[in-house]
């Protein structure tokens, strides 16, 4: 089988006005920049793909951010957004909330505090990334399996339309790094495009990062996770 690249797409800012951790709250959409975000990745993806990209796989995760994210490069690529919930945003026990000091300060919280390191208020690190890493080897074989027949394009190539944080707990997996991180130090911004790049074999060669939409990232919010 030819080699292949998974894309995986961080969605665009998100509509909240009231400062929360939103978690996989459902009814959480788009902003107008967050769609303008999505539009500029589908160009992004439309031009790749006249320049020879062959993109044949496309998948969201269920939450209404990502579909809406995913909705344009579907557009663009003529291509149907399927919907993986291995791609979902991680659990988290302060999903709903306003996570500030002061809120973190109340005693009720301490337990889900304790352990930074799994963490111990959501989602265990490694079972994001494993979910994560099990969803981008099948979107490959998926991508070569629609790409074949074609001989003279690329290495086929899929989109998985994600959130930040299991995407890059899959990149620390991927690159050997320790899973346990600060949150502010993500290298994941809105739209941002993190590519798996596979041999032959499916075997990991490399880790590419890019962020097509750079030039609208000023002035949009900043949540870590969000």
């Amino acid at each position: 089988m030819p080699q292949a690249t998974v894309h995986l797409l961080r969605h665009g800012e998100v509509h909240n006005p009231d400062g929360v951790l939103y978690g996989r709250l459902p009814d959480f959409h788009l902003s107008e920049l967050g769609q303008e975000m999505a539009r500029m990745l589908a160009e992004h993806f439309r031009q790749r793909a006249e320049q020879g990209a062959r993109i044949t796989y496309l998948a969201a995760s269920p939450l209404e951010r990502a579909q809406e994210t995913a909705r344009p490069t579907s557009e663009a690529l003529q291509l149907h957004i399927h919907t993986d919930a291995r791609i979902i945003e991680a659990e988290n026990y302060f999903e709903g909330m306003k996570v500030t000091k002061g809120e973190l300060r109340r005693p009720r919280h301490w337990p889900h505090l304790v352990n930074p390191l799994r963490p111990s208020w959501g989602e265990p690190y490694k079972q994001q990334a494993a979910r994560v890493a099990a969803a981008a080897q099948d979107a490959r074989r998926k991508a070569i399996e629609l790409a074949a027949g074609d001989f003279g394009a690329e290495g086929p190539e899929a989109i998985l339309v994600s959130h930040q944080l299991p995407i890059w707990a899959t990149r620390l997996s991927a690159e050997g790094r320790p899973l346990w991180h600060d949150p502010r130090k993500r290298e994941c911004t809105l739209t941002s495009v993190t590519s798996l790049v596979f041999d032959d074999a499916g075997s990991l060669l490399r880790v590419e990062y890019s962020e097509p939409a750079a030039s609208l990232l000023p002035g949009a919010a900043s949540t870590p996770g969000a």
